[in-house]
């Protein structure tokens, strides 16, 4: 029978887990979450977004101004992996199926060991969307469970269907939904924290990929 004594419950859960289960405790008393804050969704829309017609075209103009590489399809993967010396990583496991052959020659997990970070020198995951304005790539909770495989990994590559390529950050928005966690990913991660100078892939990949499926 399931051990459901609340003290071992509290000791299977993971940090994240728990944290979560604060935050959820703490808006339970709540009578409903507050609305969004009302903002004018034509201000913060660049001018180069403004008429879009080429969203794959200024997706990709975009994502590589901000050091991002733009991988057209599953065939693109494995040289992309290879010129990078990356030849074990971590796969969404729904991914592992549609990727078929361009994952031969590479040692693949599908879950992402914590005791072994070290070990997964690339990580695909599937994406919620991306946003051609500024070339960024959306992550959900919802979409993406194992949070890991996209953040800790050097190199990281998302997976967006085309169907979900939106032109504007207004539009990405308005498309939030009641997922606990959304990450806007723009190019690899970067800090200029030290002495104000641009730093990447510090505290997170230092080589984020779109593969545009």
């Amino acid at each position: 029978m399931p051990d459901n004594h609340p003290h071992n419950r509290s000791e299977n859960m993971t940090d994240r887990d728990k944290v979560l289960a604060s935050v959820r405790k703490a808006l339970a008393p709540l009578p409903s979450r507050a609305d969004y804050p009302e903002w004018a969704p034509e201000l913060p829309v660049a001018r180069h977004a403004r008429g879009i017609t080429d969203i794959e075209a200024i997706f990709r103009q975009r994502l590589e101004a901000v050091h991002g590489v733009f991988l057209d399809g599953f065939d693109a993967i494995p040289a992309f992996l290879r010129g990078h010396g990356a030849d074990t990583g971590v796969v969404d496991p729904v991914l592992v199926p549609r990727l078929g052959s361009a994952l031969d020659g590479f040692t693949v997990e599908t879950a992402f060991d914590r005791a072994r970070p070290d070990d997964f020198a690339f990580g695909i995951t599937r994406a919620a969307g991306a946003i051609a304005e500024s070339g960024t790539i959306v992550l959900k909770d919802a979409v993406v469970p194992s949070r890991l495989a996209a953040l800790a990994p050097w190199v990281h590559i998302a997976v967006v269907e085309r169907a979900t390529l939106l032109s504007t950050i207004p539009e990405a928005v308005a498309a939030f939904d009641d997922d606990p966690s959304i990450i806007f990913v723009t190019g690899p991660s970067k800090t200029a924290d030290i002495e104000g100078i641009l730093i990447e892939g510090v505290h997170g990949p230092g080589v984020q990929a779109c593969c545009l499926v």
